[in-house]
C-alpha cells in the first residue's frame, strides 16, 4: 500500500509542474498576443469573466450567431501572428493543423457552393442564403474573459463555425472543454480540393473498431436509434448524456480494447502534451474497463453514424449525419466530465478564496 501512494505521489508530483509551466507559456503567449492591440481592439475583445457568454457556445456559422469579441479577420498581420502563437501553445501540432484546416474549410466551402451556383445545380435564392452564412477563413471570433493573471480565474473562447475552443485558467492548472471540432464536407468530392479530409482519423478510427467486433458484441454495442442529425449535448439541447450505454470496455479482447485507446488518445493528443499526458495519466489510472463504447447507424464509410465514448472523467461525441443525412458532416467534441469551462477548478478557487 506505501508503494502505490508513493508511487500516486510522484505522479502527482511530476504532472503539477509540467501543468503550470504549460500556464506561464500559456499567458506569456496570450499577454503578447493582447499587447499587440489597439484600444479600440482591447475594448472588444476583453469581457469581465462573469459575463454569460463565457459558458455559452455555438457551432453555428457566424451569419446564423454573432459572438461576442473580435474577428480574427479584422486583425493586424501582427496580431493574427501573435494569436497563432496562443493556439501553437495550446494545441499540438494535430490539433493546431485540424484547427486552421476547419478555417480553410470555409473558403472550401465558398468555392463548392460556387460552382454548383455556376454549373446551376443550385439556385440564385439557395446560392444568396448561403452567401448570408458568411463562410469565411476570417470570420471566427476571439475573445478574453478577464486579464491573464497568476490568481484570478479568466479564459479565452475561440469560435466559429465548426469550431468552439475554450479556455480557463485557474491558478496552474486549466480547462480546455468543451472542445468543439466539425467538418462539412468530411471529404471533399469535388473542386481542386477534392479528397480532402480534416478529420479523417475521428472517422476512420470509430469504424475500425465497431467493425472489430464480433456480431454479438456488435449488438450490445449498437442502440436501436436514429442516427441524430448533431451530437445529442449540442448547445441548443437541454439532452445531457448521464447513462453508460453500449458495450463496456472490460468486454473488449485485448486488441479490441487498444482500438479503444487509440481512438479516445486521437482527441486527447489535440492537446499540447503536457496536458495531454495528464490527460492520459488519469486514463492509466481509471483504466479501460469501465469507458462504454456506444454505436448508432451505419458500419460503413460514408453512411450516416454515430458514436459515444462515456468514461467516468470525460465524454466523446461523435456525429455523421449533417442535415443531408449522408455522412459527409462530422461534428465530433471532448468534454472533461465536470470541468466544462473550468467548473471544478472555479468551485476549487472559489473555496479557497473569498469573492
Amino acid at each position: 500500500m506505501k508503494k502505490i501512494n508513493l508511487l500516486y505521489l510522484l505522479v502527482i508530483f511530476l504532472i503539477e509542474p509540467a501543468i503550470a509551466q504549460t500556464v506561464e507559456k500559456i499567458t506569456e503567449a496570450t499577454n503578447d498576443f493582447i499587447h499587440s492591440l489597439n484600444q479600440e481592439e482591447l475594448q472588444k475583445i476583453q469581457l469581465r469573466f462573469e459575463n454569460d457568454n463565457r459558458v455559452k457556445w455555438t457551432n453555428f456559422p457566424i451569419g446564423m450567431a454573432e459572438r461576442k469579441g473580435i474577428l480574427l479577420g479584422e486583425l493586424s498581420s501582427q496580431s493574427k501572428i501573435k494569436f497563432h502563437h496562443v493556439l501553437t501553445t495550446l494545441l499540438s501540432s494535430q490539433g493546431y493543423l485540424k484547427t486552421t484546416s476547419i478555417l480553410h474549410l470555409e473558403d472550401v466551402l465558398n468555392v463548392i457552393f460556387k460552382q454548383l451556383h455556376s454549373t446551376k445545380e443550385i439556385d440564385e435564392k439557395t446560392y444568396n442564403e448561403i452567401v448570408g452564412l458568411r463562410f469565411d477563413y476570417g470570420n471566427f471570433y476571439i475573445a478574453f474573459w478577464g486579464k491573464p493573471d497568476p490568481i484570478e480565474p479568466w479564459g479565452l473562447k475561440f469560435e466559429g463555425h465548426h469550431l468552439s475552443i475554450n479556455l480557463s485558467v485557474v491558478g496552474n492548472n486549466f480547462s480546455l472543454t468543451p472542445f468543439f471540432i466539425g467538418s462539412d464536407p468530411a471529404e471533399v468530392t469535388n473542386t481542386k480540393y477534392a479528397g480532402l479530409r480534416v478529420l479523417s482519423k475521428e472517422e476512420d478510427y470509430g469504424l475500425k473498431l465497431i467493425n472489430a467486433l464480433s456480431p454479438s458484441q456488435q449488438k450490445i454495442a449498437t442502440l436501436s436509434k436514429a442516427v441524430p442529425k448533431d451530437i445529442i449535448t449540442n448547445p441548443n439541447s437541454p439532452q445531457m448524456i448521464t447513462d453508460y450505454q453500449g458495450i463496456k470496455g472490460s468486454d473488449l479482447n485485448k486488441e479490441q480494447q487498444f482500438l479503444l485507446e487509440r481512438l479516445i488518445k486521437e482527441y486527447i493528443y489535440n492537446l499540447e502534451h503536457e496536458k495531454a499526458e495528464a490527460y492520459i495519466n488519469k486514463l492509466k489510472k481509471t483504466g479501460l474497463d469501465n469507458i462504454y463504447f456506444a454505436w448508432i447507424g451505419s458500419y460503413e464509410i460514408r453512411k450516416s453514424n454515430y458514436y459515444v465514448i462515456n468514461g467516468p472523467d470525460f465524454l466523446i461525441e461523435y456525429d455523421n449525419a449533417g442535415f443531408l443525412d449522408n455522412g459527409n458532416h462530422i461534428h465530433a467534441i471532448w468534454r472533461e466530465k465536470g470541468n466544462d469551462f473550468g467548473e471544478d477548478l472555479l468551485k476549487k478557487h472559489y473555496a479557497q478564496h473569498k469573492h
